[in-house]
């Protein structure tokens, strides 16, 4: 899974979302041990102290945790995990809705084509 960042919101965030995101999708599994500050940065092209800062807020939520001088795991919570993921859903609904209200559509119109594409998908 690639690193994408944008220039739009602090950079710092954005790790935060990804790595958040990287855990509802099971990229990173419950329990599981993460890759050292100094590697994720790399591998995301930013500053250690960057990724540091969104490590630490995700200790601090916790879906991370420390292990003195073992690095950091994920949780094994899979119940905030679960409800992290469905936040992240609800968000991008959120999102959509207020896109497609912008467009001119209300909630009706919206779900309609919602349930039309979901159709198509099957």
């Amino acid at each position: 899974m690639a690193w994408e960042l944008a220039n739009d919101r602090p950079i710092y965030l954005q790790l935060l979302q990804q790595i958040q995101l990287r855990i509802a999708s099971g990229f990173y599994l419950p329990g599981e041990k993460l890759p050292s500050v100094r590697d994720l940065a790399s591998e995301a092209s930013v500053n250690p102290n960057t990724m540091q800062k969104a490590l630490s807020e995700l200790e601090r939520q916790g879906l991370l945790y420390s292990q003195r001088t073992a690095g950091r795991y994920i949780t094994e919570d899979e119940e905030m995990i679960r409800l992290m993921k469905e936040q992240l859903a609800l968000q991008q609904v959120q999102e959509f809705f207020a896109r497609t209200q912008q467009l001119g559509f209300d909630i009706e119109q919206t779900v309609a084509l919602i349930t039309k594409q979901a159709e198509e998908m099957k």
